[in-house]
């Protein structure tokens, strides 16, 4: 669906398609069907963004294949669907019973990471629609933190310096700008603002940029214009925001958690005061897990990396960082530019939610994600984006 911002940029807002399983095309079109399709209708929008989650395989397929592109166009337009970003973190199998750390490989240090994401800017050329101003794919902040050394982090440099003269190539050989944004994450090489503007300030501005996930931003403690600030001050755009948010619990209420540990995903978990410290993963106030989390006992309140529902927060005592989300897109809506044009709801959670609060089928699911999507829109209405056009929520 499409928003309007003051400066008469057109803001995109989708839901990302990586909570369901699907990693083939068949697949792929048959979840839309499932899911996307009653979300638009439940929204009653004439038009629905998608950030669409492709594979490794099926991506590189897609991109050896233009007839394979056109038919894949041809099946979201004829579902009033519609795709300006991509999801390029997960490389595979995202809803496998478990996922962990495997989330994480291959990284950017690998030819497999460059050639995967090129790939989908490849096939994202080619599905974006005609008026949009360019498209963006979202990837991992370069690796998991360990290991990583010198010898390391010059491979990742090389890897970004190709990833620029490939999506160059792009634009030059289809005339569509697309862009990628690294997407600081709790336990990564980049898990802060501060670090995405130390290791990635000199990458081409106009092709690499970050993703910025706000539940993830909300992991790290950080106060979202300050964060938003550093980027600037680096030179590093902002390319899409996952419109997101994480549990939140007071130091006296951590044991409420324990219903939320879960074996597929990590769920890392930071203290109030990693947002001081020289190390956001400093073990006196991080943990690589929640249930580690709770074993640790870390002092004062936490915050959880678990995307839940942006309409249903849990229960008290727990919270959700709402309050994070709605002070970031308060941030990059204020100026007179919009702060970002690709925003996607990114709950791939809903299948790990605790029993009493996972949706019982299908049909559950879709009207979920609409919700949270209706969250979204609303959330940006109150920041001054207008729902003036077509394709949006009416």
């Amino acid at each position: 669906m499409r928003l309007r911002h003051g400066g008469g940029e057109t803001v995109h807002l989708g839901y990302c398609t990586n909570v369901h399983p699907a990693e083939d095309l068949a697949g792929i079109l048959a979840q839309l069907d499932t899911y996307a399709v009653p979300v638009r209708r439940a929204l009653d929008s004439d038009r629905l963004g998608l950030g669409l989650w492709l594979a490794a395989p099926v991506a590189a397929a897609l991109a050896a294949d233009e007839g394979l592109r056109g038919r894949l166009r041809a099946e979201l337009t004829a579902r009033g669907l519609e795709v300006v970003t991509l999801n390029g973190f997960p490389y595979a199998a995202f809803q496998a019973p478990v996922v962990k750390h495997a989330v994480y490989h291959p990284d950017w240090t690998t030819p497999e990471r460059l050639a995967y994401t090129l790939d989908l800017a490849r096939v994202l050329a080619d599905l974006l629609p005609d008026d949009a101003a360019r498209g963006s794919v979202s990837t991992l902040p370069l690796a998991w933190r360990v290991p990583w050394d010198a010898d390391r982090a010059d491979a990742a440099r090389r890897r970004l310096d190709a990833l620029a003269a490939g999506l160059a190539g792009i634009e030059r050989d289809t005339g569509r700008v697309v862009r990628v944004g690294f997407e600081p994450e709790p336990g990564c090489v980049v898990e802060s603002t501060g670090q995405a503007a130390a290791l990635l300030a000199g990458a081409d501005p106009a092709r690499l940029g970050v993703c910025l996930d706000l539940a993830h931003l909300a992991c790290a403690w950080e106060e979202p214009a300050a964060a938003l600030g550093r980027l600037a001050a680096a030179g590093l755009p902002v390319v899409k925001v996952q419109v997101s948010a994480a549990i939140e619990a007071p130091a006296a209420a951590v044991e409420a958690l324990r219903p939320w540990v879960e074996p597929r995903f990590l769920h890392q978990t930071r203290a109030a005061g990693c947002g001081h410290a020289a190390d956001p993963a400093d073990p006196a106030f991080a943990a690589d897990d929640l249930d580690a989390a709770l074993a640790a006992r870390l002092p004062g309140a936490w915050r959880v990396h678990y995307h839940v529902p942006l309409h249903a927060p849990p229960e008290p005592p727990l919270t959700a960082t709402v309050p994070v989300l709605r002070a970031a897109l308060a941030a990059l809506f204020a100026g007179p530019v919009a702060g970002c044009d690709h925003l996607d709801v990114e709950t791939y959670t809903w299948g790990v939610l605790p029993e009493a609060r996972r949706p019982r089928d299908a049909a559950e699911l879709a009207a979920g994600i609409a919700a949270e999507l209706a969250f979204a829109r609303d959330e940006l209405v109150a920041v001054g984006l207008t729902t003036q056009g077509t394709g949006v929520l009416r």
